[in-house]
Parts: structure tokens; C-alpha cells; sequence
């Protein structure tokens, strides 16, 4: 089995409004890759969320008496934390420089993914912009996908929109899925046999994640400016699905 994976720049910079699908056309054709059934494109959350125009300006922000109290045990601004607020469904932890929330899409993460890094607005100072997650990832997946394969005369891709999220008990942040549109989120392998004949009774393949986290390595975190990644040789069938196949119930987290 070879994976291929590659990073696909030249792209400009993202404003509200902009048509991935063609950005992303015309950047494959600039790096000589022609779709084909079955391949897959990474898309990073950031630019989807700027096309989406999810940027805010904190100075517009006004904290509530919640977020005014719960700034000051996490010591952070309280105009960001009304924003996380507005963003979750509930707050897990909080502590000192630490709030995690499960946020309105059903995952657990810290600030409800609003990012400060690569940043910049139409006025005032960049300081002070913030970008959300886009509002459905799944759909938002969707559109790029259908709109992608119309222009490229192709059926049968995927498309995944990541962030870096980080993760309990480990250090540090990789590549997790938050949106999809022909991928498996999971990969089932109970009944299955390993090479004795054992069958499997409990393994479930976060196949989605996987794919994620290794974009995420071709991406970067910094400055690279390499916002879709392209594979080629993804090891599982493409079928329909949406992130909620990936979420732990809270009636069988142990840990919450």
C-alpha cells in the first residue's frame, strides 16, 4: 500500500467571499495533479473559515458577566472568552491559561477552536482578529467537493476540512477532522480476522483522523502556506458520512 500525499500551494491569500473550489483547481493544475476517482483533498480549516467570512474584531465584542468572571480564572481576554462562550455548548475545564469547551459541533477543544495566528482584518488593528470555525464543517466539505468535481469534470473524490486540536493525556496539537464529505469518518473492523484468525471485537480505525493528522504534517502550523494537501492511496473505500460518526456520546465518556 503507498500513500501519497502532497502539499498544494500558490495560493493567495483568502477574503471573505473566495471560491475554494476554483483556488483550489487552478492550484492543481499549477502543481501538474489531475484528479482522479478516489483521491482526496485536505483542506485546513483557516481558509475555509476566512472564504466563510468568520473573522471577528474583538473591539465589537461585549463581554457578559459570565465571561467577565470566567476571564479572570483562565486569565484570558474576556472579549475572547464571550466569544468561546457563544461558540460551546458547555465548559469542560477551566483553569489557569486553560479552557476547554465542548463547542456547538459536538466536539471537546480548547477556545472552541477561535485562532489569533495568520490573522488579519480589513481594519483596526490585526491584533485584535479572531477566526471561528466555519459554521457546519460537513457542509461546508460538501460544497467543496460537489463544486470541486463539477469544475474538475470528476466523480468520486473526498474532501476533509481539519484544525489542530490538542488532545488529552499528550502534548501538543495534530491534525483532527472536523468536517468530511466522502471519506469514512470511522473504519468498523469488528468481525474481521487478523493474520491467526482472531476476530477483532472492539477495533475501530478513527480512519478520518489518521488522514488528518498526516496532512497536517505536509500543512505545517507557521507560516508554510500550504493550505490543501492532496492524497492519493487512502487505504479504505470513500462512502458518504458526517463528523458525528466520529463523537463520543457523553453517556459513554469516562473521562468527562
Amino acid at each position: 500500500m503507498t500513500l501519497i500525499l502532497t502539499g498544494i500551494g500558490n495560493f493567495p491569500m483568502i477574503e471573505p467571499g473566495a471560491n475554494l473550489s476554483e483556488l483550489i483547481c487552478m492550484a492543481l493544475h499549477e502543481s501538474d495533479i489531475q484528479l482522479q476517482k478516489n483521491d482526496i483533498l485536505i483542506v485546513t480549516q483557516k481558509i475555509v473559515s476566512k472564504a466563510e467570512n468568520r473573522l471577528v474584531n474583538l473591539t465589537t465584542v461585549h463581554p457578559s458577566q459570565d465571561a467577565l468572571d470566567l476571564a479572570l480564572l483562565v486569565n484570558k481576554d474576556p472579549r475572547l472568552v464571550e466569544l468561546v462562550l457563544g461558540e460551546s455548548k458547555k465548559v469542560i475545564r477551566a483553569a489557569k491559561n486553560v479552557l476547554i469547551v465542548e463547542h456547538k459541533l459536538g466536539f471537546i477543544c480548547a477556545n472552541a477552536g477561535i485562532d489569533h495566528s495568520n490573522v488579519s482584518g480589513p481594519w483596526g488593528s490585526q491584533s485584535d482578529w479572531v477566526l471561528l470555525l466555519p459554521e457546519n464543517p460537513d457542509a461546508s466539505a460538501r460544497s467543496i467537493r460537489d463544486e470541486t468535481e463539477k469544475q474538475a469534470s470528476i466523480n468520486g473524490i473526498g474532501v476533509m476540512i481539519i484544525d489542530s486540536h490538542s488532545r488529552a493525556w499528550r502534548v501538543g496539537t495534530v491534525g483532527t477532522t472536523i468536517g468530511l464529505a466522502g471519506v469514512p469518518g470511522i473504519v468498523d473492523l469488528r468481525g474481521t480476522s487478523d493474520i491467526y484468525g482472531y476476530k477483532m471485537q472492539y477495533t475501530i480505525i478513527s480512519a478520518a483522523d489518521e488522514l488528518a493528522a498526516a496532512a497536517s504534517l505536509v500543512m505545517g502550523q507557521i507560516d508554510e502556506r500550504i493550505p490543501v494537501v492532496h492524497a492519493r492511496g487512502f487505504p479504505y473505500p470513500l462512502r458518504e458520512s458526517r463528523l458525528r460518526e466520529m463523537l463520543r456520546p457523553e453517556e459513554t465518556d469516562l473521562f468527562r
